[in-house]
């Protein structure tokens, strides 16, 4: 089972993969791939997403975790940073990067099982604080939203699940959707 926790910053990822985890330790943890960045940026910028990207797409490709694993972030998400990145600052997007970026996205999401996104909600907010680039969030969300519509680019195998509710609640929906409950 390859599950892929997906979702724009501050929704809850992190939250969920260790209560998920701490319950099923016969999963494999891929962490968030900024944390395998060794660069210093000083704010988000298409390379820096484009990197992501490559990273969370590549493992995702590899075989090296074993097949119990849960990701945070995957290329979907870069993808959507990419866009909304281009959206908040108002430059035009290099469709050539992008289509590149869906076809790398589209490629690495054959390989997973179950796409779990965590959608900002006003039912079960998350509070963040201004430094958290509120514009970048909400569009990134919305951009999300809208790829995993397309079946281009999540395919037909994916099961693909938006999960809101309080930690418990969406504990017990992903262990449902992997089988584990």
């Amino acid at each position: 089972m390859r599950i892929v926790v997906s979702g724009t910053h501050a929704s809850g990822k992190s939250t969920l993969i260790s209560d998920f985890v701490l319950a099923h330790p016969e999963f494999a943890v891929l962490p968030d791939p900024f944390e395998l960045i060794d660069e210093t940026w000083d704010a988000p910028n298409t390379a820096m997403l484009t990197a992501q990207l490559r990273i969370a797409a590549d493992r995702l490709l590899s075989d090296e975790h074993g097949e119990r694993i849960i990701a945070e972030r995957g290329p979907v998400d870069f993808l959507a940073y990419i866009l909304a990145l281009a959206e908040v600052t108002g430059r035009t997007s290099d469709d050539e990067r992008i289509e590149r970026a869906m076809a790398i996205t589209a490629d690495a999401l054959r390989g997973v099982d179950v796409l779990v996104v965590l959608p900002l909600s006003a039912g079960d907010p998350i509070h963040v604080g201004h430094d958290e680039d509120l514009e970048l969030r909400e569009a990134m969300d919305r951009i999300l939203l809208e790829l995993i519509d397309d079946p281009d680019l999540v395919g037909e195998h994916l099961r693909v699940a938006e999960i809101t509710g309080d930690p418990a609640a969406r504990l017990a929906e992903l262990e449902a959707l992997a089988g584990v409950a």
